[in-house]
């Protein structure tokens, strides 16, 4: 049956095939539409569909294109805008893709300060972020070179959520992997390093590094710009503050809360944790739904879990449809 479905021998109802994306754990909508390119997808470097990890990446893209439709029927609609895509001329190694990142932080004003939110960075600079209950890490694509979307899923650590939006944010703005010199000249994984030396210095200036003075200057760092530990060692090392085996042996005893609490006075707050869409999305939504432009349960669909039906107001008596 399968088989003929796939070859297009035999046709599927509404029923088989919201069963099917129920047992695939995609939206039903991924089967409607043809599939975009997908140009970036932070996930162990396989080739095999049939392990955890192939299957964590195709459920990534499934909703990465459920949500690049989501953000375009709102983009139609006129209650939503976005912002111009910032893009570099890209870098061909770490170093270049470092300097991007910095003249990034200049253009946005961010200077030398922690970011408090990547979603908002993001969105500034016209990528749409979706955090989704989903295994794996993040992916990201552009669209008809307009539209700017990524998913970053909420199964990892805060630290980790971070630098993967932070990732997929330097996959737009590095022009991806595909498009420019590295996609030439270098391997899925050098390019994929390159992208992660753009997150870093995104995330933790070499700057404010160079100054760290001992372990527990890092972890006070560490702790201000919600970093993971072993991103701020990395970058420790790259600015030479650390030597590479004290990195290792520093890796081996990561700070606890306690220590991150002591370092600034508070325990740092994830990011990426309650908020699953973009803000000014969120509000083209409630638009939308106040315009009638979608009814309440398409809205509810459109938040992907940033609220229920409940949490939206009551309609006046006048106004329901019998």
């Amino acid at each position: 049956m399968i088989a003929k479905i796939e070859a297009g021998t035999r046709k599927v109802d509404a029923l088989e095939l919201t069963r099917l994306a129920a047992a695939l754990a995609v939206p039903l909508d991924f089967f409607l539409h043809r599939a975009p390119a997908v140009l970036s997808n932070r996930a162990e470097l396989t080739e095999d569909t049939s392990t955890d990890a192939g299957r964590q990446a195709y459920r990534l893209e499934a909703q990465l294109e459920t949500w690049a439709r989501d953000v375009r029927q709102l983009l139609d609609f006129g209650t939503l805008s976005a912002a111009r895509i910032y893009r570099s001329e890209g870098a061909a190694d770490e170093d270049a893709a470092r300097l991007v990142s910095s003249r990034f932080r200049s253009h946005f004003g961010l200077r030398l300060d922690p970011i408090p939110t990547l979603m908002d960075v993001c969105e500034s600079a016209g990528q749409f972020v979706l955090v989704a209950d989903l295994p794996g890490e993040g992916a990201s694509m552009v669209v008809d070179d307009e539209l700017a979307v990524a998913v970053v899923s909420r199964s990892g650590d805060p630290g980790r959520r971070r630098a993967t939006a932070a990732h997929e944010l330097g996959h737009m703005v590095l022009g991806d992997a595909y498009s420019n010199d590295i996609g030439v000249h270098a391997s899925q994984r050098d390019r994929e390093s390159v992208v992660d030396a753009f997150a870093a210095e995104l995330l933790l200036p070499s700057e404010v590094v160079s100054r760290v003075n001992g372990r527990a200057g890092l972890v006070e760092l560490a702790a201000r710009y919600r970093t993971s530990w072993s991103l701020a060692t990395r970058q420790a090392v790259h600015v030479g503050a650390i030597s590479a085996d004290e990195a290792h042996t520093w890796n081996q005893q990561r700070p606890t809360r306690a220590e991150l609490m002591n370092a600034i006075g508070w325990a740092p707050q994830p990011d990426l944790e309650t908020t699953r869409v973009p803000r000014h999305y969120a509000t083209a939504v409630m638009e939308s739904l106040t315009r009638n432009m979608v009814t309440p349960s398409r809205a509810v669909e459109l938040m992907h879990g940033q609220l229920v039906e409940s949490d939206l107001p009551v309609a006046p008596e006048d106004e329901v449809a019998p």
